[in-house]
């Protein structure tokens, strides 16, 4: 619902703040005093284009901002929550015009879209009058009121759930039959795995042979490295180190007694022999150890040979080859398993064509029954609301290609003639504004309760009419306001009288600037409000008492 409205350098307002309550709203003033205002300011807080000549004269930005309680709006509640715009169950719509023509939009302080604000707008309120902003002429919504006036919902999500189901099962046997023939798919498949079951593809075994080889190719290099130590060592070049030693020993041996320093040198030299011969040992003793098989080394280079090549062909790393044969393996199968699969598709598929159709067929038997039930009550609002011979109808048209879809048989398109003699004619093609914002009026009586938008703007509903027709549409649009929240501009006392709160639009000027005032009447005020509405420049006492009393029946 909505509960305040503030209006800031908007047109001819300069600054004013409404206050809003539950019920029937009424909206008056003298033409041309800006009745009209109410209704611009709410399309443009929920995403209609706005323009730089909305802006005060003389303002650099117009500023709007809407506050609603959300507590008869879960749809709206649930859209904020989505979309990460919730605030404690509150909800704020504020938009700023500036007058170069530009525009911003914040819900609940956030920045917004005016894409967002017309989603979230449509939850809120519903506007009648303009023709862009009538939910009633989309046709999904015309289906959607019929579903609820028939409380067919869960018959329609339940075909449409049908419909998704035949979807992808058609999706799959679309993606099959596309394959075509798949017997030189399945060869080459198979040429591929007989190529990868050479060798083990598994991820251990392959760790464990590049380990080995890695083991094998360090150990034939040290291999050499010790061949050579030991040539070095006790080899019989006269470079090697044990003869060479061995003979600077016997040299010194002969002379150690003529120095007193000598037998220390020659010990050294025993002791470095000794230390030589050991070192000589333990190389010819690991060298012994060491087992190279020259056959296991190539084969196991041919096989890590393989294996890379492989990875390249299927441009894997080595370590995925075994899962590349997985899916090509999984790949073989299913093209194995084709023509089976294509048939219980083909089945599958006409098992859910006909479920769809069976839950079709009676959701369009109740659909067609709530149509012409829903038509007969609103012709009799049409006639009762000043158009005496009209008609409303529901027709169908059937889907041109008769395969399962989701919003069932047929797609629904109301249908009017406002005038006895004139053929019906779809609803969007109505070009009377004051005709379509009673007809609207009369599908949402027919359908009261049944609407989840909390707020219901009528402009000029009432235009062209009068008298009892007038009467009437005010009775309706009360009884309407205890269903919802209802405002309604008007220009005719039977209306305004009807309403549970009245606003009044003024224009005053003080000769420089002219600016509108919206204000709320009660009392003497709004006697005099109802008895200027009809007629008179001067209010006697006949006129104001009249008033009164059109105040006093409507309230009782």
């Amino acid at each position: 619902m909505l509960t305040q409205l503030h209006l800031k350098d908007f047109a001819v307002v300069s600054a004013n703040a409404v206050a809003l309550e539950a019920g029937f709203t009424v909206v008056t003033g003298e033409t041309g005093a800006g009745k009209s205002l109410i209704v611009d300011a709410l399309l443009c807080l929920t995403g209609a284009r706005a323009d730089s000549g909305m802006v005060r004269f003389g303002s650099t930005r117009a500023e709007l901002s809407a506050a609603f309680d959300l507590a008869d709006a879960p749809a709206a509640a649930a859209w904020l929550s989505e979309n990460d715009y919730d605030e404690d169950g509150e909800c704020q719509l504020r938009r700023v015009i500036r007058a170069d023509g530009g525009s911003k939009a914040w819900i609940n302080g956030r920045n917004a879209t005016l894409s967002q604000l017309a989603e979230l707008g449509a939850l809120l309120l519903e506007i009648h009058g303009q023709h862009e902003q009538q939910h009633l002429l989309d046709r999904r919504r015309q289906l959607q009121l019929l579903d609820d006036y028939a409380q067919t919902d869960a018959d329609a999500a339940e075909v449409s759930r049908l419909h998704r189901h035949w979807l992808d099962l058609q999706n799959q046997l679309q993606a099959m039959t596309a394959r075509g023939d798949v017997s030189d798919q399945l060869a080459y498949l198979n040429h591929q795995l007989q190529e990868l079951a050479q060798v083990p593809l598994d991820p251990d075994t392959i760790e464990a042979v590049s380990a080995k080889h890695k083991r094998q190719g360090q150990s034939q290099q040290l291999l050499m490295a010790c061949n050579t130590a030991l040539q070095w060592l006790e080899g019989d070049h006269a470079a090697s180190a044990m003869p060479a030693l061995q003979a600077a020993r016997g040299q010194l041996l002969k002379w150690q007694d003529a120095d007193p320093a000598l037998p220390g040198i020659v010990e050294l030299l025993d002791a470095a022999d000794i230390q030589m011969k050991e070192a000589v040992s333990q190389l010819q003793l690991w060298q012994s150890d060491i087992d190279l098989d020259e056959d296991d080394i190539q084969s196991m280079e041919a096989q890590i040979g393989l294996w890379h090549d492989l990875a390249r062909k299927h441009r894997v790393p080595v370590a995925e080859l075994q899962a590349k044969a997985q899916a090509l393996q999984a790949e073989a199968d299913a093209l194995n398993d084709a023509d089976a699969r294509l048939q219980a598709l083909h089945i599958q598929g006409q098992e859910a064509a006909s479920a769809w159709l069976r839950c079709a067929k009676a959701l369009q038997d109740k659909r067609q029954q709530a149509g012409l039930q829903l038509a007969s009550t609103v012709s009799q609002l049409m006639a009762e609301l000043g158009m005496a011979g009209g008609q409303f109808a529901v027709e169908w048209q059937d889907n041109a290609d008769h395969s399962p879809q989701g919003h069932g048989l047929a797609r629904a398109e109301f249908l009017v003639s406002a005038n006895p003699g004139q053929p019906p004619r779809p609803l969007r093609k109505v070009a009377s504004g004051g005709e379509l914002a009673r007809i609207s009026l009369a599908i949402e009586v027919a359908t009261l309760g049944l609407d989840p938008t909390a707020t219901m703007v009528f402009d000029e509903v009432d235009s062209g009419i009068g008298g009892a027709v007038a009467e009437v549409v005010g009775q309706k649009l009360r009884a309407l306001g205890a269903q919802c929240q209802v405002l309604c501009v008007t220009h005719l006392a039977q209306v305004a009288s009807l309403g549970h709160h009245h606003l009044r639009v003024a224009k005053h000027s003080d000769g420089e600037a002219t600016q509108s005032q919206v204000t709320a009447l009660q009392g003497d005020a709004r006697v005099q409000e109802v008895a200027r509405m009809m007629g008179g420049k001067t209010l006697g006492p006949q006129s104001l008492a009249h008033a009164k009393a059109m105040l006093a029946d409507a309230q009782s």
